[in-house]
């Protein structure tokens, strides 16, 4: 039973291919991948702040950006480690300022892997 909600964007070519590669190594079934592109799922947030941002629902809270990364990487055996060292507030905080680096530069990657 999945304990941790993932929500991605699965209109967005990188998104997608990303999210494949997660369930490939989450060989245990622990993470739930909600598509809120997808007008049918439930996703507990608005989905255009869903769409904007990476999101996860771990133990009943909402998480985004970096911090849902690292919650992703938690619940797979091999990512575990560089998720339990995302727990650490400085490690957390450098990972955020790169996706926050890296939300910059997403729109030219999706059109790069659209194509």
């Amino acid at each position: 039973m999945a304990v941790l909600r993932v929500f991605y964007d699965g209109q967005c070519p990188l998104c997608r291919r990303e999210i494949a590669a997660m369930r490939r190594l989450d060989r245990r079934g622990a993470i739930a991948f909600v598509d809120v592109a997808d007008p049918q799922a439930s996703c507990p947030i608005d989905r255009k702040a869903a769409l904007a941002r990476f999101h996860a629902e771990e133990d009943g809270r909402m998480l985004s950006g970096a911090a849902a990364f690292a919650a992703m990487w938690r619940a797979i055996p091999l990512l575990r480690p560089l998720g339990l060292a995302a727990r650490n507030r400085v490690v957390l905080g450098v990972l955020e300022r790169l996706y926050l680096r890296f939300l910059r530069v997403r729109p030219r990657l999706q059109r790069a892997l659209a194509r």
